[in-house]
């Protein structure tokens, strides 16, 4: 069992930076790949970017590649997500989400979410 808890969330300017952090509970973190999803009012969720157990695979959705960064801290069981270049259709609440084996960018294959984390992004 896995608990994500996600913080870091908050109102920023078009061209801003913001860093969310997911921390997790239990002391499997490190078997577990991890991923942020976000979700637009509207809108269905979306993948943003994985990384996997070890640190050693990262995937990013196109549209957020060059401007965010996911990283892990296995020994604090943290993951976060740099996000640089902030754009107004980046404003959605950021989930952290946890799963078992392999990266994916399919919300589907992910076991445990955090309850999110809201980001705003202003024109």
């Amino acid at each position: 069992q896995v608990q994500l808890v996600e913080s870091g969330g908050g109102l920023v300017q078009a061209g801003g930076s913001l860093r969310l952090f997911c921390a997790a509970s239990g002391r499997t973190f490190s078997s577990y790949a991890m991923a942020w999803f976000r979700q637009a009012p509207g809108k269905e969720r979306e993948f943003v970017a994985t990384i996997s157990s070890s640190g050693g695979r990262i995937d990013y959705a196109d549209s957020v590649k060059g401007r965010f960064t996911i990283s892990r801290d296995n020994a604090k069981n943290t993951v976060s997500l740099q996000m640089n270049s902030l754009k107004p259709e980046d404003t959605a609440v950021y989930y952290c989400a946890a799963a078992l084996g392999g990266i994916s960018n399919n919300p589907n294959w992910y076991e445990y979410w955090g309850q999110g984390t809201q980001v705003t992004v202003s024109s």
